[in-house]
């Protein structure tokens, strides 16, 4: 005589359904079996067919059963009660649907419910307690009325949640009921399913649930709490979900954390997944064992799995993430380095640079007439182009591209007045980037340049203000990059240790000393030519308190290193 009793609740993937079921009641357990009647008649006759000699299998009065609703719960106490009435030796009545799959052999479960003969398994939380609800709704899903149904009318769903939040109108709980919500799979004692399908307030606590909203997940969970002599609140079924509230699908390669949960069933098992129902209907589940069921043995993977889907890979830009803003882990792959203004005062930096990190470095990759990659090629790494149209179009993610094409190779590239400034508050706002400025910088090329003073002085009241708001953007409280500013003045001091603690900051403790500096400019009449900008109306104020008397080489060892002369 059977102790352990199956009700499945069945509408789809019907061929598996009847393996399941036939695995089941070949090992002695009766089944009563509840087909959604949305199932046309054949299919239902062909299911009823398959199943026909196993005299301890049944089939309920079929209902239609829609998602959140009370024809769920309908639907398994009809099943439930036609299986304690059928078969008397049951002892405890276990919930599944018909995409459950048995992941331990039956003998297991029997012996594991014989020695708790008077628990029952039913994950029953209150409100309070409950942090998984998804979509709002926690206490409201049983102070409102919910008559519409939240998939077929989501407009009338909502405008009556709104018409009741507005005018206050709640519902009275019944007495001696506390609200509990919890999975809707369970596994109760006779004695606990009797005493809730034959309570004498029946008809009351109906008419209350019929109205709350997903009945299938509060109603057993809560009636529970009046008749139980010992309750487990939780599930001897393996059911996850994601983010959405959406439950997990199993697939074929879930196979080694299925056999490592050590649970009894696990829904929602994929209906092609060939290899799991060969393995675990066929009594190959992995060896005996009596393990208590651990379903948080596997509960690492799926917040991994969970971070991966919602935050991604730091710096992919997935399709299926790509319009919400600041989804991803990170807006960038890896770190890079932006130097701003370096190339204006040092002549021949990018090659200077490049030998010294022995990496590529790029030039202007936001110049406005093409992106300066490396060896000024056209086409970089991914098949980015340096058409300026295409990067234009949407250099944060030219950028975001770059930086994951070249993953490994630390990406090196400078930044001026004269690019386009659109990137400057992305750059600020990404923990990857090195940011390194002198500003006023710009006034060097200037002063090289031959070209009339008027258009001079035109480009550097341009730049400067351009300048100023990329300062004031790299500036800003929520700036995450590691930022370094250096006005001209400051910067040519020392511009050999403000190089080396750009280095340092780069390489790490790996970093060597500097024994080559890059040449700097000649500045010896630049003072001179910040004093003209001056006279004719525009204060270079970017670049600082610069000297009077200019800059010039001092002999040194090192005669390449740039000396400040007072």
């Amino acid at each position: 005589m059977s102790t352990l009793g199956f009700v499945m609740l069945c509408h789809t993937a019907l061929h598996r359904a009847s393996q399941v079921a036939r695995h089941w009641a070949e090992r002695d357990c009766p089944i009563v079996i509840h087909v959604d009647k949305q199932v046309d008649r054949a299919r239902f006759d062909a299911f009823q067919k398959e199943l026909a000699d196993l005299p301890n299998v049944r089939f309920s009065r079929r209902v239609h059963c829609e998602w959140g609703t009370w024809s769920l719960v309908r639907a398994s106490q009809m099943a439930s009660k036609q299986l304690l009435r059928e078969f008397p030796g049951v002892r405890h009545v276990y919930l599944s649907s018909g995409s459950c799959l048995p992941l331990r052999p039956v003998e297991e479960l029997r012996a594991y419910l014989a020695a708790r003969p008077m628990t029952d398994f039913i994950e029953s939380v209150t409100i309070r307690d409950v942090d998984w609800t998804v979509g709002g709704l926690n206490d409201e899903r049983f102070k409102f009325r919910f008559p519409f149904s939240w998939k077929r009318h989501r407009f009338l769903f909502d405008k009556c949640v709104e018409l009741q939040r507005r005018f206050g109108l709640l519902r009275k709980t019944p007495d001696d009921v506390v609200p509990h919500l919890g999975s809707q799979w369970w596994c109760l004692t006779r004695q606990t399913l009797t005493a809730i399908l034959e309570d004498p307030r029946r008809n009351e606590l109906e008419a209350y649930f019929k109205l709350v909203w997903i009945p299938d997940e509060s109603y057993y969970q809560t009636l529970v709490r009046n008749y139980s002599r010992s309750i487990e609140s939780r599930s001897l079924t393996l059911s996850k979900f994601d983010f959405q509230g959406k439950p997990h699908v199993f697939y074929d390669d879930h196979l080694h954390l299925l056999r490592r949960s050590d649970c009894f069933v696990a829904r929602k098992i994929w209906p092609k997944a060939n290899r799991l129902y060969r393995t675990f209907l066929t009594g190959d589940g992995g060896g005996p064992r009596m393990a208590e069921p651990a379903p948080g043995k596997i509960d690492r993977v799926f917040s991994r799995v969970l971070e991966r889907r919602t935050r991604g890979r730091p710096g992919l830009y997935m399709h299926s993430r790509f319009p919400n803003p600041d989804w991803e882990n990170g807006k960038t792959a890896a770190p890079y380095s932006v130097f701003h203004g370096f190339n204006d005062l040092f002549d021949d930096f990018e090659s200077w640079l490049s030998r010294r990190l022995g990496t590529p470095v790029h030039g202007n990759l936001f110049d406005p007439k093409k992106a300066r990659f490396a060896g000024d090629a056209d086409i970089y790494a991914g098949c980015l182009s340096a058409e300026a149209k295409l990067r234009d179009y949407d250099p944060e993610h030219f950028l975001t591209n770059l930086i994951w094409n070249t993953r490994g190779e630390r990406q090196v590239f400078q930044f001026s007045p004269r690019d386009e400034q659109r990137i400057g508050a992305y750059m600020s706002n990404d923990g990857n980037a090195q940011l390194s400025v002198i500003t006023g910088a710009w006034a060097v090329r200037l002063y090289l340049s031959n070209r009339n003073f008027s258009a001079i002085r035109q480009d550097a009241a341009t730049f400067q203000k351009r300048e100023v708001e990329f300062i004031n953007t790299l500036r800003h409280v929520k700036s995450r990059a590691d930022i370094r500013i250096w006005t001209l003045a400051e910067f040519i001091e020392e511009p050999m240790e403000n190089l080396q603690g750009i280095l340092d900051a780069m390489e790490g403790a790996s970093a060597m000393r500097l024994t080559e500096a890059p040449r700097m400019a000649d500045l010896s009449g630049f003072p001179a030519f910040l004093q003209a900008l001056k006279n004719q109306g525009m204060n270079p104020v970017t670049v600082g308190d610069f000297p009077h008397e200019g800059v010039s080489h001092r002999p040194s060892v090192d005669t390449n290193r740039p000396y400040l002369v007072s």
